[in-house]
């Protein structure tokens, strides 16, 4: 039996689990398996994506594309279930010493990498070891922590401190703690892995920058017999390859989903929601997915100045934005929580004084107390998700309306990953944030993010980590959100509703943060 570690605040109540689970989309089949149940099935299933990942080293890239391809070629040692609790999939099963510092996992045996070598604890502690100090989210939360190997199947991990969500750090789905084989990670650059080997259902066969990602069923992959739900799920590799199309412009996906070029279509445009909600071929796949938010760059010049941030913040106006983003009221909703409103643990609107101000005087007067003094503030963006580079195009008309000087630089999505990393490229930039679990997650808190390197945030997480009730964690997270706004580093613009399209004859596809297809079928 695995014993659990305490999640003290971290357990979420029902109604909680309930809207998570909602925000699945259809977090399971998709059309009516009984009446295709003898149907003859595709051996590839053609997925549109609008942008080309990063990387695909997925224990560093920031960014959900990388997760969901990565999460098909590698596996943790946990994942999270469908209720968004952490799960066993590479572990066997796991202890904790009474002082809470110290986690024994024992490994699955029998796990093959794609390159047919045996999983062993050599390969976990190599690969653990340099998540823990490499991952921006990982290091923030656990850094200092160690692995060591007990024997071939036993790692023992010594954590940096006492905390009840070890298990969760080691189960975030976004720059998650992938396994690879020790070799790889040692032969590992400043940029990432050279080699994408993983135990996963499925092994990278071609990768052809800005065309398409071809994953192809592993044949010695062993489905889990400890899988649960969610990315701890069963996973069969239904079918025999997985081609992610990189199709950066939206009227192609488009079409490509109306005609059945492609069999699902991610990242469709709002506009085209009401379009394609009456294409007989498809079904829509509509998720409450998150937020849109503006990241302002804390470090560098003018935008040191708490006075420069806060004039930036009190010239926006949340309702034009987010209608130029989405286009259709229905998908959008104005509100300043970096959480769903309706998520009872978490929602909270403080800072809300701070959030779509639409005051143009106020900002004036702050541009004043900061000396602005024309001083060009770049907004880096990208062409390939619509949305951020809409909402950046509005930000832009905004604040030259109060007197500052912004200029938009359009990039494609690798590339405004990196001018949005270098804060001497950026003094500001926009992204899609799906939601979190728990706060200790948000892209907002991670200092190498947008700059918010201060010991509020540091406070403020610890307090969150290592509250005694789930109230006095409720409370720890108002006053952090409320900082992140009076400090001026960052602002929700507003939370969105995704859309994907699924052709009728998919089955099996699932929806879990983003969508997964090891058991997804489609029908000839």
């Amino acid at each position: 039996m695995m014993k659990k570690s305490a999640l003290k605040y971290l357990a979420l109540p029902l109604c909680i689990l309930l809207l998570l689970a909602g925000c699945g989309g259809s977090g399971g089949k998709t059309a009516d398996s009984d009446k295709k149940g003898a149907s003859a099935k595709k051996d590839e299933l053609r997925i549109a994506i609008s942008a080309n990942p990063p990387s695909l080293d997925a224990q560093i890239a920031n960014s959900n594309i990388t997760a969901q391809v990565g999460y098909h070629i590698f596996e943790p040692l946990f994942a999270m279930d469908e209720n968004f609790e952490p799960q066993a999939v590479l572990a066997d099963s796991y202890e904790v010493s009474e002082d809470g510092k110290e986690y024994t996992i024992k490994l699955l045996k029998g796990v093959k990498f794609h390159n047919g070598k045996e999983m062993t604890a050599d390969d976990v502690v190599a690969s653990l070891n340099r998540w823990v100090k490499d991952s921006q989210k990982a290091s923030t939360l656990i850094g200092g922590s160690k692995f060591e190997k007990v024997d071939d199947y036993t790692v023992k991990m010594t954590a940096n401190e006492a905390a009840s969500d070890i298990i969760t750090v080691l189960a975030n789905p976004i720059m998650f703690a992938a396994i690879y084989p020790a070799e790889v990670v040692e032969e590992a650059g400043e940029k990432g892995i050279s080699e994408y080997i993983g135990t996963g259902p499925y092994k990278l066969t071609k990768w052809k920058q800005d065309q398409f990602i071809q994953l192809d069923k592993f044949d010695d992959y062993k489905v889990r017999e400890n899988a649960t739900t969610g990315l701890a799920g069963k996973k069969t590799a239904a079918t025999k390859t997985l081609t992610f199309e990189i199709v950066t412009d939206a009227s192609t996906r488009i079409a490509g989903a109306k005609n059945g070029q492609y069999d699902i279509v991610e990242e469709i445009p709002q506009d085209n929601y009401e379009e394609l909600e009456k294409a007989s071929n498809l079904k829509l796949d509509v998720t409450k997915g998150g937020t849109l938010n503006l990241f302002l760059n804390t470090t560098v010049g003018i935008m040191e100045k708490q006075e420069m941030r806060q004039a930036i913040l009190a010239a926006l106006n949340m309702d034009d934005i987010l209608l130029a983003s989405y286009g259709n009221k229905k998908l959008y909703e104005v509100n300043p929580g970096w959480f769903d409103p309706e998520d009872k643990q978490w929602g909270s609107d403080a800072g809300k004084e701070y959030y779509n101000q639409n005051d143009s005087e106020k900002s004036k007067e702050l541009l004043k107390k900061a000396g602005y003094n024309n001083e060009k503030l770049v907004m880096v963006t990208t062409q390939d998700y619509p949305e951020m580079y809409n909402a950046t195009l509005v930000v832009q008309e905004q604040l030259k309306k109060v007197g500052i000087n912004a200029e938009v630089e359009s990039y494609d999505f690798s590339t405004f990953m990196e001018r949005r990393a270098d804060p001497n490229q950026n003094s500001m930039f926009i992204t899609s944030n799906a939601y979190n679990v728990f706060p200790i997650q948000l892209t907002v808190l991670d200092k190498t993010w947008a700059g918010m390197d201060r010991p509020e945030v540091t406070d403020g997480i610890k307090a969150m980590r290592f509250a005694d009730s789930q109230e006095d964690a409720k409370a720890a997270w108002g006053d952090l959100q409320g900082f992140i706004y009076e400090y001026g580093g960052a602002t929700v613009l507003g939370h969105f509703t995704g859309v994907n399209a699924v052709n009728n004859d998919v089955d099996g596809y699932e929806y879990m943060r983003f969508p997964i297809f090891w058991n997804a079928t489609v029908s000839k």
